[in-house]
């Protein structure tokens, strides 16, 4: 799949598809990523790219004619029977969710828009704009660190990308609901006496399960109770999950 992301601020991308684990999937060209420069299609003679908005107020808004030139050289280069969705990232969008991020990773890819300012001109957005995804309830200098959550997102999901295939299944949102607790080394922590479950160490697979899963719906229930409702409305909850959280709600799980 390839992505192209056109920005202002290409050399923001580059450290973060070089490190880390899912470098694989950028070097192997599971997931290609290519970087379009936004000035390079601004109204001479300054390569402008923005200007006031209508109306008055503060900031700048990009504007529609060097967009619609970044557009048509990402379409043209890419050369798509069937084009793939122009994303912009905006508080306005709807939540980049682990269930979005699957359908991106199954999908081709997307040419991704990030906005600067005060954000895009709405006519090149009611126009060309497939898809606007937020990444949270607050405001960030541009669409950059988005679509790079985006692009590592999709990533990981990528086979072999990830040291084991059941990394990602047993992630946070995977099914539904917020990961468990994780221990390593020391079983004791000198010093401080903390200790981990003893039911990690036993070598019972299923009371490990069960465990792990306990502890998830604890936390979901704790951190994130519309998650729970979800699980619960979408059927995806036992006679087991249910104890675990009466348990877990009366403080003895």
């Amino acid at each position: 799949m390839r992505f192209d992301v056109i920005t202002l601020f290409p050399e923001l991308f580059a450290p973060h598809l070089v490190h880390g684990v899912t470098r694989r999937a950028f070097e192997s060209g599971q997931v290609e990523v290519r970087l379009w420069q936004l000035r390079d299609f601004g109204d001479p003679p300054h390569a402008r790219v923005d200007d006031r908005p209508y109306g008055g107020g503060p900031g700048m808004v990009l504007l529609v004619e060097p967009l619609l030139r970044a557009l048509a050289a990402v379409r043209a280069d890419r050369g798509d029977a069937e084009p793939v969705p122009v994303v912009n990232f905006s508080p306005a969008g709807e939540p980049l969710r682990q269930a979005v991020v699957g359908d991106f990773a199954a999908g081709r890819g997307a040419i991704l828009l990030c906005a600067r300012y005060e954000g895009v001109d709405q006519r090149f957005v009611d126009a060309h704009v497939d898809r606007e995804l937020s990444v949270g309830d607050y405001v960030l200098s541009g669409g950059e660190i988005p679509a790079l959550a985006l692009l590592d997102a999709v990533a990981r999901l990528q086979p072999g990308v990830l040291g084991d295939e059941r990394s990602h299944a047993e992630d946070s949102f995977s099914a539904g609901l917020l990961d468990c607790p994780h221990y390593s080394r020391p079983e004791v922590l000198a010093g401080e006496g903390a200790a981990v479950p003893p039911v990690l160490l036993s070598g019972n697979h299923a009371a490990i399960a069960r465990w792990r899963r306990d502890q998830a719906l604890a936390l979901t229930a704790a951190r994130r109770p519309d998650l729970v409702a979800a699980a619960e409305a979408a059927g995806l909850l036992d006679g087991a999950d249910r104890a675990a959280l009466a348990r877990a709600g009366s403080g003895k799980l």
